[in-house]
């Protein structure tokens, strides 16, 4: 455990932003799950729900939480995916 104050206000800042990274990564986890439901079940929505997606993957890309190549992965199969619906 930490002995300075300083110290152990960084633990605890780290512990919160540690509960809400993972907090985002499990939505973009449940959007992109959505997202491939209903691409497979060929649904019209599902174009609304993939820009919500790839939305909340930049956003997590712009804060840190995931790394760049991460984000442009699932972004891209989830793109592929979804173009392939329309053939």
């Amino acid at each position: 455990m930490p002995i300075k104050k300083s110290a152990k206000k960084a633990l605890r800042q780290g512990l919160k932003h540690a509960i809400k990274n993972v907090k985002i990564k499990e939505t973009i986890k449940e959007l992109i799950k959505k997202s491939k439901k209903l691409i497979e079940a060929k649904d019209q929505s599902a174009a609304d729900k993939i820009k919500a997606t790839i939305k909340a993957i930049d956003q997590a890309r712009q804060k840190g939480i995931l790394k760049k190549n991460t984000g442009s992965r699932k972004k891209s199969r989830l793109m592929k995916k979804f173009n392939l619906m329309g053939k």
